[in-house]
């Protein structure tokens, strides 16, 4: 049985007059179990780019993780296998109404392998497409499905279609199920993939050697067998006169859930969060309250994770007015360190926009920028990449040059890995 935790870090003193408190809500989960745990069989969709860009090695190589993916994937799972041009085709199981997903066994194994060998590179890239196939198929199995998750690989811009299908599909497919994004080689576009994997509470990374994509495919479906708790939702209450300023989270990774929010009731909002295996996130929350006089205490929000509908584990954020300025004053570490993070992944994103645009001034101020935040909280990963496209000359003050010859494969790992936070040390 999973067992959940919560801790609440911040600093709930406010001075005279102030209104807004922050906080850092460490959620976890513990004894997750395996996807199916929920007594609902999980679904798995893997959607692999078809188009004539792929080329013989680019492939050869995806049809290779195609299948590894396959092998994978557990008997019992429902899966189905998409080919993705300026269209969809359903690859597997090759049906043309009811169910558009079957269960995994050895036969249904083998019959996916032998379509999968069967790609070829021809055609364009429409992922809006693609994902509405996935979300049918999906819906074609009706309630039968606990998790429900995709792979999703391109090697591509999104060219075959608006960008208003793109979003209209990605729209279409949030809630639905959840997606993991990866691109080959360097001719993709990061910004574009990212929407579709933010949005569908999934990852992005580039793969830029073909030669990884297979093992890349087994750790994304291991992950994904992983998760035993289902659709779990984030609740924010927050009492009457107050205003949520925002909803983040900022570990594993930063991703701005503000806007997804639902009301639940007229003091309470859901945010999604997908499944989850045994792990830990933390979210940044943000809450304006009306001042109160100096001594008076308050509740200002209380954090709810929340599984089939049942609260599982709270955390309470606390407000009191003094005029301490010792205690006013402080500032928690845990709000400061996740803070800074999430102004370094915006810093590289805006840097790196900067620099494709040909603005060397903005892109060295928003890198040296970055590069100072990475040091400074300890973001290895961020810091190993960020010197892979501009030379240090001092990390304390953010003073950086632009390489001049910089591999665009590095550029975009370091795009992918921007939303990628670091735990604060001690």
């Amino acid at each position: 049985m999973a067992t959940f935790t919560s801790t609440v870090y911040q600093n709930e003193f406010l001075p005279d007059g102030g209104t807004d408190v922050n906080a850092i809500v460490r959620l976890g989960v513990s004894g997750a179990g395996r996807a199916g745990a929920s007594g609902k069989a999980p679904g798995e969709i893997i959607i692999v780019d078809t188009s004539g860009s792929m080329g013989q090695v680019n492939m050869a190589a995806a049809k290779n993780a195609a299948m590894t993916a396959v092998d994978t994937i557990a008997d019992g799972t429902f899966f189905a296998v998409v080919a993705g041009t300026h269209e969809a085709y359903l690859a597997y199981p090759m049906v043309r109404t009811g169910r558009g997903m079957v269960e995994m066994n050895p036969r249904t194994r083998a019959e996916a392998k032998q379509a999968i060998s069967w790609f070829n590179a021809e055609g364009g890239t429409a992922i809006g497409a693609w994902l509405n196939l996935a979300r049918a198929l999906f819906g074609s199995m009706g309630d039968a499905l606990g998790n429900k998750h995709a792979l999703l690989l391109t090697d591509g811009e999104d060219r075959d279609e608006s960008q208003a299908d793109l979003d209209m599909a990605i729209r279409a497919s949030m809630g639905v199920f959840q997606c993991d994004c990866r691109g080959v080689g360097t001719d993709w576009i990061v910004s574009e993939i990212r929407k579709v994997s933010s949005a569908l509470l999934g990852t992005v990374d580039i793969i830029p050697d073909p030669s990884r994509m297979a093992a890349e495919f087994a750790s994304i479906m291991q992950a994904s067998a992983s998760r035993g708790v289902t659709d779990a939702e984030l609740r924010v209450w927050v009492p009457q006169g107050a205003q949520v300023l925002f909803v983040r989270q900022v570990s594993p990774t930063v991703d701005d859930l503000t806007a997804r929010g639902v009301p639940v009731n007229p003091l309470t909002s859901g945010y999604p969060t997908g499944s989850w295996s045994d792990e830990e996130r933390d979210y940044h929350v943000g809450v304006r309250l009306p001042a109160k006089a100096l001594g008076q205490e308050q509740l200002a929000a209380r954090v709810q994770l929340v599984v089939d509908g049942q609260p599982v584990t709270q955390g309470l954020v606390k407000a009191t007015w003094s005029n301490d300025a010792a205690l006013t004053t402080r500032i928690s570490p845990e709000v400061a360190h996740y803070t800074g993070q999430t102004e370094l992944a915006a810093a590289i994103q805006e840097g790196l926009a900067a620099k494709a645009s040909g603005d060397e001034a903005g892109a060295t101020t928003k890198l040296g920028r970055a590069i100072q935040l990475a040091v400074a909280s300890g973001n290895e990963e961020a810091t190993s990449k960020l010197k892979k496209v501009v030379d240090v000359v001092d990390a304390g003050t953010g003073t950086v040059r632009l390489k001049r010859a910089v591999d665009k494969a590095d550029e975009m790992a370091l795009d992918t890995a921007s939303t990628k936070t670091t735990r604060i040390k001690g």
